[in-house]
C-alpha cells in the first residue's frame, strides 16, 4: 500500500512510532491511514488471530476514491500490548468501544465498516454504540453464534468448541498449525495457510486463548436486528468456520441486507480471492 500515515502524518510502513498522549487511541491500535483524505472512509477490521496486513491485497483497489483506515485490535499485530485489559476485552463490546474511539479520534462520519469474521459482529456492536458514525456495514464470513442452539445452526456443537479451546490451551503452536489450513480452505495454496499459521503464532498465547473464548462463546444473534444501515453479507463457499447456513441467518435477520455468495472457498477471501472480494465490495458501494 502507498501513502500510509499514522495519526494523520505520512510515514513509511513499519513499527508505529511513539506519539503524544493526544493520539493515544491511534497509537494503541496502530492506526494507519491511506487513500483519499476527503473521501468516504473505509475502515477494515481483521479477524481472530490476524492483523491489518491481511487486507493488503484488497485495500489498493479503493485508495483512489476512499479514505482507508486500518488498525490492529489490541493484542494483535503492532497494537500496544500494554493496553490489553482482560476485563475490558472479556466481551466483544470492548473491541467495539475501541473502534468507536478510533473513529471519534479521527472525526470520521459515514464510515463503511468492513469486518472479517468476529470483527463483523464487532462492527454490529460499534454501530449500536455510535450510530452517528457509521453509514454502511460489510460482513465477511460473519457468525453471531458459533455454537448450535435448539433450531439455530452455528456450525459447532458445545463439545466441538470445548475441544477446540482445550487444544488451544494445551498447545498454542500445534493448534495454529492444525487449524490454519482448515480455516483458509485452500489446500492447493499451502503458502496461504502458512501465512495464517505464522499470524496465529505471533499472537501472545494468553491473549489469543482469551480472545478465542470471547469469540467462540459469544452470542450476538439478538443484536442483528438493531442494524439500520445498508449491509452486505459476503459468504464464502465451503467455509467451516461460518458455513452458508450461518451467513443466510445473518442476512435474514438484518433488515434490507444484501447477501452475496462468493466462489472463494474457506474463511479468508480477502487473502485467497482478493479480486472477487474487492469486486463484491465495489458493487455494494456503487449499487
Amino acid at each position: 500500500m502507498t501513502g500510509l500515515r499514522v495519526a494523520g502524518r505520512r510515514q513509511a510502513p513499519g513499527p508505529c512510532p511513539r506519539v503524544p498522549d493526544v493520539e493515544r487511541v491511534l497509537q494503541r491500535n496502530c492506526v494507519r491511514l491511506a487513500g483519499s483524505p476527503e473521501s468516504r472512509p473505509l475502515m477494515f477490521a481483521h479477524g481472530f488471530g490476524c492483523d491489518q496486513q491481511m487486507w493488503r491485497f484488497v485495500v489498493p483497489e479503493f485508495e483512489a476514491d476512499h479514505r482507508i483506515v486500518l488498525f490492529d485490535h489490541v493484542g494483535a499485530g503492532r497494537s500496544d500490548l500494554s493496553a490489553y485489559d482482560r476485563e475490558r476485552y472479556n466481551s466483544l463490546r470492548g473491541y467495539a468501544a475501541d473502534v468507536v474511539e478510533i473513529c471519534r479520534a479521527l472525526e470520521l462520519t459515514d464510515v463503511v465498516f468492513v469486518g472479517h469474521s468476529v470483527s463483523a459482529m464487532i462492527g454490529v456492536l460499534a454501530l449500536q454504540a455510535a450510530p452517528d458514525v457509521f453509514g454502511a456495514l460489510v460482513m465477511i464470513g460473519p457468525s453471531p453464534r458459533y455454537v448450535d442452539d435448539a433450531d439455530y445452526v452455528g456450525g459447532f456443537s458445545r463439545t466441538d468448541i470445548a475441544g477446540l479451546l482445550d487444544v488451544l490451551d494445551a498447545n498454542h503452536l500445534g493448534w495454529s498449525a492444525q487449524m490454519a489450513p482448515v480455516i483458509m480452505g485452500t489446500p492447493d495454496r499451502p503458502e496461504q495457510a502458512a501465512e495464517l499459521t505464522n499470524s496465529f503464532c505471533r499472537t501472545d498465547p494468553d491473549i489469543i486463548r482469551h480472545f478465542a473464548r470471547v469469540t467462540f462463546l459469544s452470542d450476538n444473534r439478538a443484536d442483528l436486528a438493531t442494524v439500520q444501515v445498508p449491509t452486505l453479507v459476503l459468504q464464502c463457499s465451503d467455509d467451516v468456520i461460518a458455513p452458508e447456513v450461518v451467513g443466510r441467518y445473518v442476512h435474514e435477520h438484518i433488515p434490507g441486507s444484501v447477501f452475496t455468495q462468493l466462489a472463494a472457498t474457506g474463511h479468508c477471501p480477502h487473502l485467497s480471492a482478493p479480486e472477487e472480494t474487492a469486486a463484491a465490495l465495489r458493487a455494494f458501494l456503487t449499487g
